[in-house]
């Protein structure tokens, strides 16, 4: 059999929240319906900020209750405390994809807390599901590869959050390269050492192209058994209180290397092309992801 990647579109998240312009909520119901019908299955469609702090993120319940659930899709919504988790099991999303830092210099910044306090306020939602009920937990580690203002992160620190994961039973951590600032090489020790300090958690990996290693990461990422890959169509993406950190790993440009190889994805690739540009044009971006500017190989049609 072929082997499936999961690709995780992260583009009505991950790829507006640090653009100029704001998009209207009903303009990002269309994205993330067009990226539905390029194959997308498990879309972080919404986050659960202060609008005040990152207005480009407003009307996530809007959104949600424009999306009613469909069988065979996951409308992931991003949470970053307890008032974040109580906003997406109302709203009625299918998954939260809880973020822990893995310094505090960015943790402060990023979400108004240290690490260790982002580490309880995890157990404290998965405490509360198993009570309450809601939707999976999943983690993601950011800045698990290196921090803004902290500089290097240790692999020790990483695992930390991984191994008190794994105790809480959360099934799916990922790894997120925030600031693009690792290499291939990194990324299969740290997958290693996570993967043995949480052998029950499936690992995704989320990698930002701000230094061009981003593809080369993912492949390293795949090489090591991963099958789960955050990407964002068209490379959109950033953080707002991430200096530098540009653009995501572009979901055509991955779908196009595993796709050459012989892996499965289940995306449109001509359709994610189309929508890459689409959404650069609209938003006046210039550059983009590869792909968007060459076209893929052979030629169709």
């Amino acid at each position: 059999m072929t082997r499936f990647i999961e690709i995780v579109e992260v583009g009505p998240r991950d790829g507006l929240q640090n653009e100029a312009l704001p998009l209207p909520p009903e303009e990002r119901v269309a994205f993330i319906r067009r990226l539905e019908a390029a194959g997308a299955r498990r879309i972080e469609a919404v986050s659960f900020v202060n609008p005040k702090r990152v207005p480009q993120m407003a009307g996530a319940e809007e959104i949600m209750a424009a999306l009613p659930p469909t069988p065979g899709r996951i409308r992931i919504g991003l949470v970053l405390n307890e008032r974040g988790w109580d906003r997406c099991v109302a709203a009625g999303c299918d998954e939260a994809n809880v973020v822990v830092c893995a310094s505090d210099g960015f943790a402060v910044r990023n979400q108004g807390s240290t690490v260790a306090e982002q580490v309880a306020m995890l157990g404290t939602i998965v405490g509360r599901r198993a009570t309450e009920g809601g939707p999976p937990v999943s983690l993601t580690i950011s800045v698990a590869f290196g921090d803004p203002f902290d500089g290097e992160v240790s692999e020790a620190q990483v695992v930390d959050i991984a191994r008190e994961a794994e105790r809480l039973g959360v099934p799916e951590i990922a790894l997120g390269d925030t600031i693009g600032v690792a290499d291939p090489w990194t990324v299969r020790r740290r997958i290693e050492a996570v993967r043995a300090a949480a052998p029950g958690a499936r690992l995704r990996m989320h990698f930002h192209d701000t230094r061009n290693t981003a593809l080369a990461n993912a492949f390293a990422a795949v090489e090591a058994g991963v099958d789960v890959l955050d990407a964002s169509v068209g490379g959109l993406g950033g953080c707002p209180f991430a200096p530098g950190a540009s653009g995501n790993l572009a979901t055509e440009d991955l779908v196009y290397m595993l796709r050459r190889a012989g892996f499965e994805t289940g995306y449109d690739l001509a359709a994610l092309i189309d929508e890459g540009r689409r959404m650069r044009e609209r938003l006046g971006r210039a550059g983009g992801s590869a792909l968007g500017r060459a076209g893929a190989w052979p030629r169709e049609g």
